[in-house]
């Protein structure tokens, strides 16, 4: 009996291995060669400390491998059960995958309008943008607000920042240099908790009046010409607005139920709630705001005013984890034989409605005008601190790099001068 199961098992092995041959037309091998080229130099360069990368057909991940460490003091090696900040990869793989599903479900529709299905918004001027203006970056929204720094202030009311370092602003943050006598607004915000008050921060509580003034900002940040491309983080603080008012759950919630049905568990918001601090690597060391190298909490800031879960930003995970995802939406919504997210839904969302205007982008999703390192069909999306994550149908193939670059500080661009991840992309595509 044994031996008759054993058989088996070899024949379903060896099976598995004809069929990802037959998927796999290019040389593997010459790939991974490549690609430990290339992440050995960036490694060398000081590119970033440590990253994840998975190459992987629909069916199958054909290269999974970590690189580097958590930090520069190369103490602790990165492991695949380590989760890394997504930043703006958050915005597919959380709102916009909860509105995928809505979508299909017709529980809210793309010319469904802001004013219409949140309150707070009906008599301002941006009651009549669309979920689809929202999802496409054409509400005609600035690009970004910083909202933090209006709980930020100094005694004398002397900059927050500046472009030269003294005596007065003596660290660095980002390219400018930080007020040494910075306060923080106690009306909104303490350093213990508080009842009811929000936690952004593992020593910082936000009253959660502060919403409002947030709220109003957005109303009035209508400052480009509607119907014309600009990337906004607003578009889907928004949406996260728009599917929680609708649906009467969190995003948290709603995007929870989603990798419950995908059964994975490496991916959430607030990591500190599902995996230990050993397992998150670090990102920036904030001399403004947090006073603190990032660990266990997210590094964007209108993410952390949300208490880490926010339609921008917010989502931690490990790229086994997005594997599934990747799989997930390269089978038409289908995994395991289970159907996630409708079909046409996935095909509306990952095609460019607006490329007859000029405007490449999905729903949602990130996707480029076709040049040497990008085709029509790819699509996926990048994040801040040094993620990307492509899926290509044409050859049905998806990357997915995880990275720290904004360890220590934001200010290291060596991956993006280097062309460092599209580069690997057009080479798994050959």
């Amino acid at each position: 009996m044994r031996k008759s199961i054993l058989r088996i098992a070899v024949f379903l092995i060896s099976l598995s291995t004809i069929q990802a041959q037959k998927l796999e037309p290019v040389n593997v091998e010459r790939n991974e060669v490549y690609i430990d080229s290339m992440l050995n130099h960036a490694l060398e360069k000081g590119f970033f400390p440590g990253a994840q990368i998975i190459v992987g057909t629909g069916d199958f991940n054909l290269i999974s491998k970590n690189y580097g460490y958590h930090d520069y003091t190369k103490k602790q090696l990165v492991k695949t059960d380590d989760v890394f900040d997504l930043a703006s990869m958050s915005k597919v793989l959380g709102a916009t995958l909860v509105t995928m599903r809505l979508v299909g479900e017709n529980k809210i529709k793309l010319t469904d309008k802001v004013g219409k299905i949140v309150p707070f918004y009906k008599n301002t001027a941006i009651a009549d943008l669309t979920l689809f203006e929202l999802l496409t970056h054409t509400s005609g929204l600035k690009a970004s607000i910083t909202f933090y720094q209006s709980l930020l202030s100094t005694p004398d009311g002397s900059p927050l920042l500046s472009d030269k370092k003294s005596e007065n602003y003596p660290d660095l943050f980002d390219n400018m240099y930080v007020n040494k006598n910075i306060i923080y607004d106690s009306k909104y915000l303490v350093f213990e908790p508080k009842e009811n008050w929000v936690q952004i921060y593992k020593n910082m509580w936000l009253n959660p009046e502060f919403y409002k003034t947030v709220y109003e900002q957005i109303s009035v940040a209508n400052t480009n010409t509607r119907g014309k491309y600009v990337y906004s983080d607003l578009n889907l603080l928004l949406v996260k607005q728009m599917i929680e008012t609708k649906t009467g759950k969190k995003l948290g919630q709603l995007t929870n139920e989603i990798y419950t049905e995908l059964g994975i568990s490496k991916i959430g918001y607030n990591p500190l709630k599902w995996t230990s601090i050993e397992n998150v690597m670090p990102t920036e060391l904030d001399n403004f705001f947090r006073k603190d190298t990032i660990k266990g909490y997210v590094h964007d800031e209108a993410a952390a005013i949300f208490g880490g879960v926010s339609g921008n930003a917010g989502l931690f995970a490990n790229a086994e984890s997005i594997a599934v995802i990747c799989k997930m939406l390269m089978n038409n919504g289908n995994y395991k034989g289970k159907q996630i997210l409708k079909a046409k839904v996935v095909k509306e969302f990952t095609d460019s409605p607006l490329a007859k205007e000029g405007i490449y982008r999905g729903l949602g999703f990130d996707k480029r005008k076709p040049d040497e390192f990008f085709k029509a069909n790819d699509f996926g999306h990048t994040g801040f601190t040094g993620t990307f994550f492509f899926m290509s149908p044409d050859t049905n193939r998806f990357l997915i790099i995880l990275t720290n670059r904004v360890n220590p500080t934001r200010t290291n661009r060596l991956m993006y001068k280097d062309d460092f991840s599209t580069k690997i992309w057009r080479q798994i595509n050959k």
